[in-house]
């Protein structure tokens, strides 16, 4: 009888290992062939892991052109690709940054982009060691029958376009889609955003690229930390879920996440020691140790907030590597500093480093807010900002 169970017990392991579950169920198993993107693994793994080194993080510069646009009008320029490409050149070009960034995530136009001297900007990147990445998706829109929530477009294509990333040097992709808890959130929505994610994240493996998992959990609301705790639990859930269903290698990807904080407009401000208690619970209920690297958004905090923050995560030893990937929270002052004259291109060049290095120290535990100017402090939080 014992050998009898014991066999039954080896059959079923046998199945269930070698099944999966359809999209919208977990009740109805089906078989799987195995995946294409085995080709890539060891290269998957391999990218992954350098992005995730030691007192290094990512530097996002994947603004959509209306974004980039944003931001150059905020020191009074005009939104032209001769001005975006100055900007862009000036944080590419920037000596030593290599030392403190390990992955920098372009917008397509920068990807296919040189500088003025006709060095591409991967390969600017390339000899800082720095391995370029490119934003994939193709933005937000309405989500039918929700309420009034968004899911995120561009699968349709992926496959192709990320085999021509590849070929022009990019090594990851990112796919950012967002759940808002003032919105609710709705089932209809955490499930879609995870199922697309999901989606990506396959294709891009199945084309040598590895995926930045990001479901953006929006500061935007009054709540308290407790809910964003619970929301961010049932998204991640929902993630690793649909991941695991598509086959996705979890030693080749990265994750965006947010961090774990109240509401913006909440009365009571958490301190960072609060965030990355509540922030590391989190992670330690929903990601396996499996994955390498988790690079956190900054989502419209202040430079030094979101440093403070990622320093306290530090602390003591954690199952993966808990860094960075900012955009506003390392562009911020640079931008101010440079003000689109080539004559504090050094001054600003030089600023990017001081927020890097930063954040290098945060990444290492070893990080100090002493010293910082007033402008590093203040919040970038937009409501209903859109990306």
């Amino acid at each position: 009888m014992a050998m009898a169970s014991a066999k039954l017990n080896t059959l079923s392991s046998h199945w269930i290992a070698h099944t999966t579950f359809s999209p919208r169920s977990r009740s109805s198993p089906r078989r799987v062939s195995l995946p294409i993107r085995a080709s890539y693994e060891n290269e998957l793994v391999q990218t992954a892991k350098s992005i995730a080194t030691p007192g290094r993080g990512i530097l996002a510069i994947d603004e959509s052109n209306a974004t980039c646009g944003k931001r150059l009008a905020s020191i009074g320029l005009d939104n032209t690709e001769v001005n975006r490409q100055a900007y862009r050149q000036l944080l590419l070009t920037t000596p030593g940054l290599g030392e403190y960034i390990s992955g920098a995530i372009l917008f397509e136009e920068t990807l296919y982009q040189s500088t003025t001297d006709g060095k591409k900007f991967v390969d600017c990147l390339r000899d800082e060691n720095i391995v370029p990445g490119i934003k994939v998706d193709k933005g937000l829109v309405p989500l039918p029958g929700s309420n009034n929530e968004s899911w995120c477009q561009g699968l349709d294509g992926l496959a192709s376009r990320s085999a021509e990333y590849y070929k022009q040097g990019a090594r990851f992709a990112k796919w950012r889609t967002v759940v808002s808890i003032p919105c609710g959130p709705s089932a209809l929505a955490v499930k879609e955003a995870a199922w697309g994610l999901a989606r990506y994240a396959a294709i891009s493996q199945d084309n040598g690229l590895v995926p930045i998992v990001e479901p953006e959990i929006l500061l935007d609301g009054d709540h308290p930390i407790e809910r964003t705790l619970e929301v961010a639990e049932k998204v991640w859930s929902e993630v690793f879920f649909y991941l695991a269903e598509n086959n996705v290698i979890f030693e080749g990807i990265l994750l965006k996440p947010s961090m774990v904080t109240p509401g913006a407009e909440h009365k009571e401000k958490a301190s960072p020691e609060t965030i990355a208690k509540y922030t590391l619970t989190m992670l330690r209920r929903r990601v396996p140790p499996a994955v390498p690297g988790i690079m956190f958004l900054s989502g419209g905090q202040s430079e030094v907030e979101a440093t403070l923050n990622l320093n306290a995560m530090n602390q003591s030893p954690n199952p993966w590597h808990v860094s960075f990937s900012y955009a506003r929270a390392l562009q911020n002052t640079v931008l101010k500093t440079w003000q689109g004259h080539p004559e504090n291109v050094e001054a600003a060049q030089k600023s990017l480093l001081v927020r890097a290095k930063a954040n290098s120290l945060a990444q290492l535990g070893r990080y100090s807010a002493e010293g910082e100017s007033e402008e590093a402090k203040k919040g970038m939080f937009v409501k209903g900002y859109t990306y």
